[in-house]
């Protein structure tokens, strides 16, 4: 049965909105730049939100809500800041039919509100620390926008610490940084690298940024997830300050941390398929369809009967759904649910009745097993969890096949170029050269890796010495 889904191959592009449209997971809405996030894909949020969300707690941080308005001078208090973000700004200047007398930006990011509160609530060490997650809402004015990767308006959760010394601000951008690597590789089974941005790439405002980096399949790096060390520059900008333990006024320490609905535009990159969406076990919101298979001499009620009870012995709860729908042939079922990217399919037909069995469909592989009905349950645990691996280590695989060490400018531009991937080179460390190669070649450095080993050699585009490798990649 065709898939209605552009071959990758093709046109990429055009695949992937191809794959978010055959899965019902989002649609352009009438406001240019945004998205709407239909119920499937919303699904894939909700389970990302929910294991960050235990993660969070787990390292000892809680949830509140700060106003989607920030007042203009707030937002111009961190020069560093406002110059970062200002040409992606939604500014309010009306509202109840007069003008403002202070324009209120739509936040694109949260510092400034945040730490306006933060001068309030901090006087002593005794306040500290502060460890705040907020789930929200931001706008950011794309220009070119695309589902879920790049939006005018989209969802993440961003966190905003306070802390009394410079050592335990490193240590939470460092620790959250583990926690978007565990949820990238144990969860979304992306392979990442962890490493730090460089000057022209950090966070504006920040004193160092720390990143995971995942390449999608046509090559292409995807930024998945930053941590910010904020050093005391929104301290400064907003005068908060704490008595020590020696009762000598200091300014406090901050952190940044977010992920965003991007990921689902992640998963989808690195996993799906030609026939369409390939989730992940650990976040499909729906883990196993059975599919019952009426036979010309069978009742169809007893064996869809016998589907749902096999539905039940499976115990997975509200992750397995019975296709009992009438006049729908089992191969449109089948169409239907691997452009939804289930990662399981049970076949029930009148001789697996006879033989107490049914038959098992991998998403990920299409590999089909006949499995004795007393031993299904177990065997689906297993086939779930050997997905989640294979997803995974198929990633992997990927990325070291197109991960390339580089010494000279022709072999950059000529990887680069075809057959892509990310580029393993020198570099002097110098922002102009840095400009120089984005544009003359469209690759920016993704990062510099923190298990990154120092080697002496040659930036290939100045000349100039260099003490180690970063990962340069054209990146979305």
């Amino acid at each position: 049965m065709q898939s209605g889904i552009t071959p990758r191959d093709k046109d990429y592009n055009q695949w992937y909105l191809d794959v978010i449209q055959a899965a019902k997971l989002a649609d352009h809405s009438p406001v240019k730049g945004c998205m709407v996030i239909r119920p499937n894909g919303y699904a894939l949020w909700e389970n990302i939100q929910q294991i960050l969300d235990s993660m969070f707690k787990d390292t000892g941080h809680v949830n509140a809500y700060f106003p989607l308005l920030i007042p203009e001078s707030f937002m111009k208090k961190e020069a560093e800041h406002v110059e970062g973000f200002a040409p992606e700004c939604a500014v309010v200047t009306h509202g109840g039919g007069s003008r403002l007398e202070e324009p209120l930006y739509i936040r694109p990011t949260s510092e400034t509100i945040i730490w306006s509160m933060y001068k309030k609530w901090i006087s002593s060490h005794r306040d500290l620390p502060i460890l705040i997650n907020q789930w929200a809402n931001v706008v950011r004015w794309e220009m070119r926008t695309r589902l879920f990767l790049r939006t005018t308006e989209f969802l993440w959760q961003e966190g905003h610490t306070a802390h009394a010394t410079e050592e335990e601000a490193e240590a939470e951008t460092r620790q959250m940084l583990q926690v978007y690597r565990r949820l990238a590789e144990d969860y979304l089974a992306i392979p990442v690298i962890e490493g730090l941005k460089s000057e022209k790439e950090k966070f504006a405002g920040a004193v160092r940024t720390y990143c995971i980096e995942a390449m999608m399949q046509d090559h292409r790096a995807l930024q998945a997830g930053t941590s910010h060390n904020l050093g005391q520059n929104f301290a400064k900008a907003f005068d908060v300050t704490f008595q020590d333990e020696s009762g000598q006024r200091q300014l406090v320490w901050a952190t940044s941390w977010g992920v965003s609905t991007r990921l689902i535009g992640a998963v989808i990159m690195t996993h799906s398929d030609d026939r369409g969406l390939v989730l992940p076990p650990r976040i499909a919101a729906t883990k196993v369809v059975v599919v019952p298979i009426p036979g010309k001499k069978t009742d169809p009620s007893a064996i869809n009967s016998e589907a749902q009870k096999l539905s039940q012995e499976l115990e997975l709860g509200r992750s397995v759904i019975v296709d009992d729908r009438p006049n729908l042939s089992p191969g449109r079922k089948y169409h239907h649910w691997e452009n939804r990217g289930i990662p399981i399919r049970i076949e029930l037909g009148p001789r697996d009745l006879e033989n107490n069995q049914a038959v098992i469909v991998r998403r990920d592989t299409g590999e089909k097993s006949f499995v004795p009905r007393a031993e299904l349950k177990a065997k689906v645990i297993d086939v779930l969890e050997d997905i989640q691996k294979n997803l995974f280590e198929r990633a992997k695989a990927m990325r070291e096949e197109f991960t390339f060490n580089v010494d000279d400018q022709a072999s950059f531009i000529e990887k680069l170029n075809q057959p892509g991937g990310f580029l393993n080179a020198h570099w002097c460390g110098e922002t102009e050269c840095e400009l120089r190669i984005q544009n003359e070649t469209k690759a920016t450095i993704r990062c510099i890796p923190l298990d990154a080993k120092e080697e002496k050699g040659k930036c290939p585009f100045c000349g100039k010495d260099s003490r180690q490798r970063v990962v340069f990649s054209k990146a979305y």
